[in-house]
Protein backbone atom coordinates (compact mmCIF):
# COMPACT_ATOMS: atom_id res chain seq x y z
CA UNK A 1 0.00 0.00 0.00
CA UNK A 2 1.39 3.09 -1.14
CA UNK A 3 1.64 5.99 1.51
CA UNK A 4 0.03 9.19 0.28
CA UNK A 5 2.03 12.84 1.85
CA UNK A 6 0.43 15.92 2.34
CA UNK A 7 -0.08 17.37 -0.52
CA UNK A 8 -0.05 21.44 -0.22
CA UNK A 9 -3.45 22.97 -1.79
CA UNK A 10 -3.24 23.70 -5.27
CA UNK A 11 -0.20 21.97 -5.82
CA UNK A 12 -1.41 20.23 -8.75
CA UNK A 13 -2.98 23.43 -10.22
CA UNK A 14 0.48 25.46 -9.91
CA UNK A 15 2.47 22.22 -11.34
CA UNK A 16 -0.65 22.26 -14.48
CA UNK A 17 0.36 26.06 -14.79
CA UNK A 18 3.76 25.68 -14.68
CA UNK A 19 4.05 23.02 -17.22
CA UNK A 20 3.08 25.21 -20.55
CA UNK A 21 6.12 27.16 -21.84
CA UNK A 22 4.01 30.03 -22.36
CA UNK A 23 2.58 30.96 -19.20
CA UNK A 24 6.42 30.50 -17.63
CA UNK A 25 7.18 32.86 -20.39
CA UNK A 26 3.95 35.06 -19.03
CA UNK A 27 5.18 34.67 -15.58
CA UNK A 28 8.47 35.53 -16.45
CA UNK A 29 7.66 39.21 -18.15
CA UNK A 30 5.03 39.40 -14.94
CA UNK A 31 8.09 38.98 -12.60
CA UNK A 32 9.37 42.41 -13.86
CA UNK A 33 5.86 44.31 -12.91
CA UNK A 34 2.37 45.02 -13.69
CA UNK A 35 1.11 45.16 -17.41
CA UNK A 36 -1.84 45.26 -18.71
CA UNK A 37 -3.52 42.45 -20.50
CA UNK A 38 -2.49 43.73 -23.99
CA UNK A 39 0.83 44.88 -22.95
CA UNK A 40 1.74 40.93 -21.74
CA UNK A 41 -0.02 39.36 -25.22
CA UNK A 42 1.87 41.28 -27.73
CA UNK A 43 4.74 39.79 -28.40
CA UNK A 44 3.24 36.00 -28.44
CA UNK A 45 2.56 34.63 -31.44
CA UNK A 46 -0.95 34.28 -30.81
CA UNK A 47 -4.55 35.60 -30.75
CA UNK A 48 -5.44 37.60 -27.55
CA UNK A 49 -8.13 34.70 -26.74
CA UNK A 50 -5.71 32.79 -26.41
CA UNK A 51 -3.51 34.00 -24.18
CA UNK A 52 -6.51 34.77 -22.11
CA UNK A 53 -6.86 30.99 -21.82
CA UNK A 54 -3.35 31.09 -20.72
CA UNK A 55 -4.19 33.79 -17.73
CA UNK A 56 -7.11 32.25 -17.03
CA UNK A 57 -5.29 29.15 -16.16
CA UNK A 58 -2.41 30.81 -13.77
CA UNK A 59 -5.30 32.82 -12.06
CA UNK A 60 -6.87 29.40 -11.09
CA UNK A 61 -3.26 28.51 -10.25
CA UNK A 62 -2.97 31.80 -7.77
CA UNK A 63 -0.12 32.91 -9.89
CA UNK A 64 -1.31 36.38 -11.44
CA UNK A 65 -3.63 38.62 -9.94
CA UNK A 66 -5.94 40.71 -11.69
CA UNK A 67 -7.24 44.00 -11.04
CA UNK A 68 -9.25 46.94 -12.80
CA UNK A 69 -8.86 50.11 -13.03
CA UNK A 70 -11.83 51.24 -15.07
CA UNK A 71 -11.57 49.67 -18.36
CA UNK A 72 -8.20 48.05 -18.13
CA UNK A 73 -7.48 44.87 -16.55
CA UNK A 74 -4.04 44.85 -15.01
CA UNK A 75 -2.10 41.31 -13.98
CA UNK A 76 1.03 41.08 -11.53
CA UNK A 77 2.56 38.22 -10.54
CA UNK A 78 2.03 36.43 -6.96
CA UNK A 79 5.15 34.13 -6.36
CA UNK A 80 3.50 32.46 -2.95
CA UNK A 81 2.31 29.18 -4.91
CA UNK A 82 5.61 28.96 -6.76
CA UNK A 83 7.03 28.68 -2.73
CA UNK A 84 4.88 26.01 -2.03
CA UNK A 85 5.69 24.17 -4.73
CA UNK A 86 9.51 24.31 -4.54
CA UNK A 87 9.09 23.64 -0.32
CA UNK A 88 6.95 20.79 -1.45
CA UNK A 89 9.96 19.69 -3.92
CA UNK A 90 12.69 20.33 -1.63
CA UNK A 91 10.55 18.01 0.80
CA UNK A 92 10.35 15.04 -1.75
CA UNK A 93 14.38 15.40 -3.13
CA UNK A 94 15.50 15.39 1.17
CA UNK A 95 13.30 11.97 1.41
CA UNK A 96 14.36 10.14 -1.37
CA UNK A 97 18.06 11.49 -1.08
CA UNK A 98 17.38 10.26 2.52
CA UNK A 99 16.09 6.37 1.46
CA UNK A 100 18.87 6.02 -1.26
CA UNK A 101 21.28 6.73 1.04
CA UNK A 102 19.48 4.51 3.68
CA UNK A 103 19.66 1.62 0.58
CA UNK A 104 22.99 2.75 -0.46
CA UNK A 105 24.37 1.76 3.29
CA UNK A 106 22.70 -1.16 3.59
CA UNK A 107 24.36 -2.60 0.15
CA UNK A 108 27.46 -1.56 1.41
CA UNK A 109 27.08 -3.29 4.86
CA UNK A 110 25.89 -6.52 2.65
CA UNK A 111 29.01 -6.52 0.92
CA UNK A 112 31.01 -5.65 3.31
CA UNK A 113 29.68 -9.10 5.44
CA UNK A 114 29.09 -11.57 2.65
CA UNK A 115 32.51 -13.73 2.46
CA UNK A 116 33.59 -13.65 -1.25
CA UNK A 117 32.59 -16.69 -3.00
CA UNK A 118 34.36 -16.48 -6.03
CA UNK A 119 37.75 -15.50 -7.07
CA UNK A 120 36.77 -16.47 -11.05
CA UNK A 121 36.81 -13.61 -12.96
CA UNK A 122 33.99 -15.00 -14.75
CA UNK A 123 31.79 -14.37 -11.76
CA UNK A 124 31.22 -18.71 -11.06
CA UNK A 125 31.35 -19.86 -7.82
CA UNK A 126 33.90 -23.36 -6.94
Amino acid sequence: MMRTLAIPNHLDQTLLALADPTRRAILQRLSAGELRVTELARPFDMSLNAVSKHIRVLERANLVRRRREGREHLLSFTPKPMDEAARWMEAQRATWTSRLQALDDLLQEEDRVKPSTSSDPKGRTR
